[in-house]
């Protein structure tokens, strides 16, 4: 549902000949209700409100954990793509998200707040249109997820597992990186 108050502010605004009628308002008001709103209204004795100001601050009061719980710019910084989810798919939920934070954000924000919260590969190839439309990030970051699957991008996590294998001694220098790194595909057409 969102939030409270702006559901009760949208519903007064499509009374037009019926705001001064408080009786008939507070009528209406469940038929644009659903699901635990209107379990919620059903659930009232009617009788208990003399007028509008003392339904709609019940309705405030049931739902306003929807106004502390909104989004907030720590959620979406977090938010991070799931292994079997494309980036478009991603994406289109993050800036989803992005949405319901309050207060809302500027463009420029939203996309700032995008890049940063992306894994190294796709940061450092999208902080650079960071200030470009949102859109035009999400058409670079699926050609980064294309040259990542087809190994044409380096994979961080592949490297940096290596890198730490190597460390460890679990694989030696010579004999083993080649074929750690050629698990990971071609790096060009020619190899």
């Amino acid at each position: 549902m969102g939030d409270p108050k702006v559901h009760l502010r949208t519903y007064y605004n499509k009374l037009v000949g019926d705001r001064k009628d408080e009786r008939i308002r507070m009528k209406l008001f469940m038929r644009i209700l659903t699901g635990d709103a209107l379990s919620w209204y059903i659930s009232q004795n009617p009788k208990k409100w003399v007028n509008w100001v003392s339904m709609s601050s019940d309705f405030t009061d049931q739902f306003k954990f929807n106004i502390e719980n909104m989004t907030d710019v720590f959620y979406i910084q977090y938010l991070k793509k799931k292994p079997m989810e494309t980036f478009c798919e991603y994406a289109t939920q993050w800036r989803s998200e992005a949405a319901k934070v309050r207060p809302t954000l500027e463009e420029e924000q939203i996309n700032k707040f995008f890049v940063r919260a992306q894994n190294p590969q796709y940061y450092e190839r999208l902080m650079v249109i960071e200030n470009q439309k949102f859109s035009d990030i999400i058409k670079l970051g699926g050609r980064i997820e294309e040259g990542i699957k087809s190994g044409m991008v380096t994979n961080f996590k592949a490297l940096q597992a290596t890198n730490k294998a190597l460390q460890l001694g679990v694989i030696s220098k010579k004999k083993e990186v080649g074929a750690v790194m050629v698990a990971q595909g071609p790096k060009s057409p020619l190899t």
